[in-house]
């Protein structure tokens, strides 16, 4: 995956609030950020979804983070007594 240098997502980011608009671009984000498909957003914005895709991977990215329980931690944590 190339990742656009920051002048470049700049600019994009610029070009979609010029087009569609700051309300927009908000929806936008907000789509992205709570999970909601390509088409849907695509449909929205009578794009493509593979537009949806390519401004997925300019404004942002999706982060995964593995969350271990507290009470599972603290197993690790314990100390072996002999």
């Amino acid at each position: 995956m190339i990742i656009a240098a920051p002048k470049s997502r700049e600019r994009v980011a610029r070009n979609f609030v010029r087009t569609y608009g700051r309300v927009k671009f908000r929806r936008l984000l907000e789509g992205l950020a709570n999970g909601e498909s390509g088409q849907t957003i695509a449909d929205e914005f009578s794009v493509s979804r593979e537009r949806v895709r390519q401004w997925k991977n300019t404004f942002g990215e999706v982060i995964i983070h593995y969350r271990v329980y507290p009470e599972v931690d603290r197993i690790l944590r314990e100390r072996r007594t002999a």
